[in-house]
């Protein structure tokens, strides 16, 4: 078959058309939108999984959620480019943001940005029964655990402590994981220790059970009120009673387990993330698919925030009137 000058100028204009066009699906493509969440085993990954399913809105957005080894490894990963979003503690991310805490001498990761507080994150002070702690300024000289160093809840113990006055010279400092602690303590080895998570908490239901008794030691008072106006990442909370065997109701504070993203993101795929986020479809998914998800509320979303909104997440809180326009 011979080709005329006209029928291969006609199939030049067709190629061209088509690569015009898939140049414009592709600009016009779905949003891809990860979420780090944490160990398979823990609140993040189910909850992640709960709100990708129910905010994806294929194929124009799609949400997908990761495991990964939680808030530090999240913010890392969002800040190299490697996640759009990811679940952290509110202390977590606002030590990133600027640079303090645990990401001191690593420099500001000042790109991080907030869409929503999601559920609170429990600061429990469990001590032995035994032991007579009622207050903070009572671990002085006392032998307890402040968690693992590398950890969240270690900087939030320190600061806990010298909001009561005390150095961690001040008590026999140990310094185990939430499990471990909960054993040692069972074993007449020490007699208080600090958890950061959302409640009931195994190691603790299991403690309070089995382990002789114990008491949760109240973080109230203008010492934890001076801590909120000074970390504005904390909230205060309460631990209902009953919560743990014998256990009354405990004021305490808290930290956000929150979803935090880029500023790098735009804004029309974080506005898009943000509404379907608080729409009826995944009020629904929540309230049926996990504990912790009843606990994630538009009149809660801006709690605790220790870093700056994204401006996509901001539009749409203006709209909702949660935020002043």
């Amino acid at each position: 078959m011979t080709m005329t000058r006209r029928d291969l100028a006609k199939i030049g204009l067709g190629l061209g058309a088509a690569v015009a066009l898939g140049r414009n699906a592709f600009a016009q493509g779905p949003a891809f939108f990860r979420i780090g969440t944490g160990g398979t085993a823990g609140t993040y990954y189910p909850i992640g999984g709960l709100i990708a399913n129910a905010v994806s809105n294929p194929p124009q957005l799609v949400l997908t959620a990761q495991a990964s080894n939680g808030s530090v490894a999240n913010v890392n990963s969002i800040a190299s480019g490697a996640l759009e979003s990811g679940f952290s503690q509110a202390d977590v991310a606002y030590w990133a943001h600027t640079g303090t805490g645990l990401f001191e001498g690593k420099g500001k990761i000042e790109d991080l940005r907030l869409l929503a507080n999601l559920y609170p994150e429990s600061i429990h002070l469990v001590a032995a029964k035994s032991a007579n702690i009622k207050s903070v300024a009572d671990l002085k000289g006392k032998r307890v655990s402040l968690d693992e160093p590398g950890s969240g809840t270690l900087v939030d113990a320190r600061i806990i402590l010298a909001g009561w006055g005390l150095k961690e010279s001040d008590v026999k400092a140990d310094f185990l994981k939430p499990n471990q602690a909960a054993e040692r303590m069972r074993d007449g080895g020490l007699d208080a220790f600090f958890f950061v998570g959302g409640y009931p908490t195994s190691a603790i239901t299991e403690l309070a059970a089995t382990g002789g008794g114990i008491d949760l030691v109240p973080l109230s008072g203008p010492e934890a009120d001076a801590i909120r106006k000074q970390y504005s990442f904390f909230a205060a909370d309460e631990i209902p009673a009953g919560t743990y065997k014998d256990v009354g109701a405990v004021k305490t504070l808290a930290v956000g387990a929150q979803w935090v993203t880029s500023a790098k993101v735009p804004e029309a795929v974080v506005y898009d993330v943000v509404k379907g986020l608080w729409s009826d479809k995944t009020r629904a998914a929540l309230d049926a698919g996990h504990a912790k998800g009843k606990l994630i509320r538009k009149d809660t979303a801006l709690a605790g925030a220790g870093i700056p909104l994204h401006p996509g997440a901001e539009r749409f809180y203006k709209e909702a009137g949660l935020l002043k326009s």
